[in-house]
């Protein structure tokens, strides 16, 4: 036999089907075969059966989860590891039907994007948001991913925000701000150091946002005349006013006590 017709041969060889095998064994070069094209292949050239392709398809799937979900907690118990620290960045305030006023500070979601963002990406994690929208109502979901595939969400709702006066675009903007950051805070169990409802909640005020220097100057005149008739010291109003949860600043009260001298 020449060359050519021995090669021509063991070509033919190669592509004959051989005997049936069990699934047990199939080699295990086949279960790493990943493919369906590769697990395909590996039918032809073994004799699987549908049956028992679908079944180690299934087995497949099955584990490939099992391993995904394993690695989405170990990052997710890494990360918690980590020192995250939310920030109070944004002070704001509100005049009640009485006219005092309260003030607090709350993290923006920057903040929280800009605390978890980083480690969260060290550790293989990564989260976007889907929000969908009816007439008067707002949801948004917030989706924890790992780079192993396996991925956990959190969904939160609510109307658009008519506080204020917001138009109907800022309505719904700022609606759809406060649950990512609600929503991204809840997936990832992060919160910001006496962590309220952003200032409907919780009695701390270490927090609170000075009182206005517009309020300041407006109520300036009416204070200085308790002052100068005896009927209020300065100290008096200063703890009046930061009883309602905005501390004056250091020149207001300064201002303040010069009434009386």
């Amino acid at each position: 036999m020449n060359a050519i017709a021995h090669t021509d041969e063991l070509a033919l060889e190669a592509l004959r089907p051989g005997p049936v095998q069990p699934l047990t064994q199939v080699p295990n070069r086949i279960a790493q075969d990943g493919s369906p094209a590769g697990i395909m292949l590996a039918m032809a050239q073994y004799g699987v059966s549908a049956a028992d392709l679908r079944e180690l398809l299934s087995m497949q799937r099955e584990w490939r989860a099992d391993e995904a979900r394993n690695a989405f907690n170990a990052a997710l118990a890494a990360f918690k590891s980590e020192p995250v620290y939310v920030r109070k960045t944004k002070a704001v305030g509100y005049e009640t039907q009485k006219g005092d006023f309260v003030g607090y500070k709350h993290a923006e979601l920057s903040d929280v994007v800009a605390a978890v963002g980083p480690a969260l990406a060290k550790h293989g994690l990564s989260h976007r948001w889907d929000v969908t929208q009816t007439k008067d109502w707002i949801s948004v979901k917030c989706i924890l991913k790992h780079a192993a595939g396996h991925s956990e969400s959190v969904e939160m709702g609510g109307p658009p925000d008519n506080s204020g006066k917001k138009n109907a675009i800022q309505q719904i903007a700022s609606t759809v701000s406060y649950l990512q950051r609600y929503t991204l805070k809840a997936i990832t169990g992060v919160a910001e150091e006496s962590d309220d409802d952003d200032g409907h909640g919780g009695d701390g005020n270490s927090d609170a946002a000075a009182y206005p220097e517009e309020s300041f100057r407006a109520n300036l005149s009416a204070w200085s005349e308790l002052i100068l008739s005896g009927r209020k010291s300065a100290d008096q109003i200063i703890a009046s006013v930061e009883s309602r949860g905005a501390p004056m600043t250091d020149q207001q009260k300064a201002d303040l006590k010069a009434v009386a001298n």
